[in-house]
This record gives structure tokens, sequence and C-alpha cells, in this order.
């Protein structure tokens, strides 16, 4: 049996001449378009917003709202960048707020902030308090006006609470020579109806929305990126029609419908075929859907992962009750060292599971018996399979996943 050369597995792809993409970057989230389509209100908008700070004035705290996909940090990261070069007092900082090691306690958040004026501080040891001042400090000694983005900003609230922001909107009344302005980008919509009454108040002196793109929206975006994304005439006829239309049914999502694109693309060039086809993005569609939910059950906190293997346990043909997930999810986490959630916590983790698309949820009559709800997972074979062995990594099913 002959022996794979391993010093040479990769030659065969460098000698290869590209046959689909020219260039793939441009069908990717980190690619900024020099001209934004769709997005022309919005633009002006934030744009009359953060226009005072080029006079030396006052900007107003802002927040951008709009589902997944819809433009939001593409549009501002575009128009603060565009507010620097108008001014060299006019600072920008930019945070992703769903980065773990960022925004998983205060004092991680406030060490980037401090990292991104040029400072620093340890990993870890000193008090909180101490790192507010010296971010103050920078603050004051960059004589600027400061635009802080805190994209997907309700991660700061999921984990750390609305304290944080409420101390950064009050920095303005220690500092004499910079202003401090935040901008807060979020994909729900109802993320601020929970905040403290402060914060909403100082956070949400302007607000912007930003709608779904429309199927034909969405044709133009992708038409735009895959005159260069793409080799000529790999695409058939449509391809990208098509992309658009399954984006448009998933809430005008431009960033799904590129990485429709993308992946079909992949896919081709794997198999080693010269022509991106139609059903190339429907296999696309489904490795996309399947990894996205794989990725959302790795980050899932593990009393949730309990409670879908309690799920998980009980399914078949028929739809499983809560009263016996609430049984089985006690034994599964009394076995394994979990706190015992109450009644109304499980149910909240069940709806939760059901707004992932994870399991359907619904109410069934029983009668003079009642009523109860009905659970059903809602994963295909091979998703299922995956997911059986997230909670086996987890310890909460065993190998054959089954809970033991």
């Amino acid at each position: 049996m002959k022996q794979t050369d391993l010093k040479n597995i990769f030659s065969h792809y460098r000698e290869r001449a590209p046959t689909i993409f020219k260039n793939k970057e441009l069908l990717t989230e980190r690619f900024s378009p020099g001209n934004i389509l769709h997005r022309d209100p919005q633009i002006n908008q934030l744009a009359r917003i953060v226009a005072p700070a080029v006079g030396g004035e006052k900007i107003s705290n802002t927040f951008i709202f709009g589902t997944v996909g819809t433009g939001k940090t593409l549009v501002t990261r575009h128009v603060t960048a565009e507010l620097e070069k108008e001014s060299p007092a006019i600072k920008t900082l930019y945070i992703n707020c769903k980065m773990k090691r960022v925004s998983d306690t205060e004092y991680r958040l406030l060490a980037e902030l401090v990292r991104a004026l040029g400072g620093s501080v340890p990993a870890t040891g000193l008090p909180t308090d101490q790192v507010y001042t010296r971010f103050f400090s920078l603050l004051e000694q960059q004589k600027k006006t400061t635009v802080l983005i805190l994209d997907e900003v309700d991660n700061i609230i999921k984990n750390i609470g609305d304290d944080v922001l409420y101390s950064l909107l009050r920095v303005n009344q220690d500092l004499h020579d910079a202003h401090l302005s935040l901008i807060g980008i979020s994909n729900d919509v109802q993320f601020t109806d929970g905040l403290d009454p402060r914060v909403k108040s100082s956070l949400s002196e302007e607000e912007i929305i930003f709608p779904p793109y429309n199927a034909t929206q969405l044709q133009d975006i992708l038409l735009q990126r895959t005159a260069e994304a793409f080799q000529e005439g790999v695409l058939d006829r449509g391809v990208v029609a098509k992309a658009a239309a399954l984006a448009a049914q998933e809430h005008g999502d431009a960033r799904k419908a590129l990485d429709l694109l993308r992946v079909a693309g992949e896919v081709v060039e794997r198999q080693g075929g010269q022509k991106v086809l139609i059903d190339h993005i429907d296999s696309a569609s489904q490795k996309l859907d399947t990894d996205r939910t794989t990725e959302v059950l790795r980050t899932q906190p593990k009393q949730s992962l309990a409670v879908l293997a309690s799920i998980i346990t009980l399914s078949g043909d028929h739809g499983v009750q809560t009263g016996d997930v609430l049984s089985v999810y006690e034994k599964i986490a009394a076995s394994r060292g979990l706190k015992v959630l109450t009644q109304r916590r499980i149910s909240d983790l069940i709806n939760e599971l059901d707004m992932l698309g994870i399991i359907s949820s619904r109410v069934v009559s029983k009668g003079r018996y009642g009523r109860t709800r009905e659970i059903r997972v809602m994963l295909d074979p091979a998703l299922l399979d995956k997911t059986r062995k997230i909670l086996e990594e987890n310890y909460l099913l065993d190998r054959l996943g089954r809970f033991s």
C-alpha cells in the first residue's frame, strides 16, 4: 500500500490555478466596501448625530438596533472612520462585546479600554476603581472627543450588568479637556427594556433602527461583491438570486447571503468542480445551519444543556411533557453536581431553547386534567448526533447518547 508523502500533501493546492474564487475576502464580514448599498438613510442619520464633534461640540450617546446582518457595524465603523479623518481631535474606540475575554468581567472590559488608549494594566490584581481611574486619566490625556463603539453591547449586560455602562456614562462629569460618547450596537431591539432607568435615559439619547434587507436589496449587495470575488463565469444563472431569496427569508441577513455564496464556492472548489450551481446553495445552507446550531450549543450554559439532555433522553415519536423533563433534569443535575433549578427557571430555559429553534414547545389541553406543555426536538438526524456528542463532552449523556 502506497503511503502519502506527508511533506508534500499541500503541493497540488499551491500549484493548482484558482478556478472558483478571485478574492474570497470580499465575501466575509471583514471586508468593508467603499460603497455601502441601501443604507443611505442610516448613514446620514448617524452622520448628523456625530457631526458636532468636528466643531468640538458634545456628541449624543446613541443606540443602534437591527437584526443580524443588516449593516449596523459596517455603517457605524464607516461613519466614525470618516469622522476621524475630519478632525485630529476625534478618536474612535471599537470593542466587540461578544468576545468572552473582553466582556465577561468588568475588569477585562476596562483593561481592554485602557489598552486601546495605549495604556496597560495587569491581567488581574488591581482594584476595579483603580482601572477606572487609569482609563479616565488616559481619556483626559488624549484631550479628544472619544467615540466608544460597543458592538453587541447586550452581552455586557448579560455577563456583567448595567452598572459598568452607568459608570462609563458618568465619566464626563470628571473630564475637563476630553469627552466620551457611546454608540451601542445590539441585535436585540428589546434590549433596553431591562436597563436601569438612569442608564436607559442617558444612553438612548438617539436611536437608529436598521430594517432587514429585502431580496432585491440583498441581490444588489451580492452582485456588488461577486463581480470581484469569483472568477468570471463560475456562477450559474440564478445562483445569486437563490442566495438572496434564502437570506431574505431569515430576517434579511446580508451576512448569511454572503456566507451562502462563499460556502457554496468552497464546496465546488473541494470537489474540483468548475461552476457553482443552485444546488450548491442548498448544500451551503444546510451546512451553515448545522454549523450555526452547533456553535450556539457549545456556548450554552451547562444548566441549559442539562435541560436539553433531559428532553433528548425522553424524546421519541411523541412529544415530551414538562413534568417528565423536570423529573429527568433533577436526576441529571444532582448526579452531575449542578444546583437544581426551580420549575420556573427550567421553564425559562425551555423557552430559550425554543427560541433558538432547537426544540419546539407548545401548550396542549388534557381536558379535565388541565393543560401541559408538549416539547419536541427539532433537529435533523445528523445535527442530533452532533448535539449528543456535545452533551457527552459535558458529561450530561453517556457515549451512547443516554443519561445514566
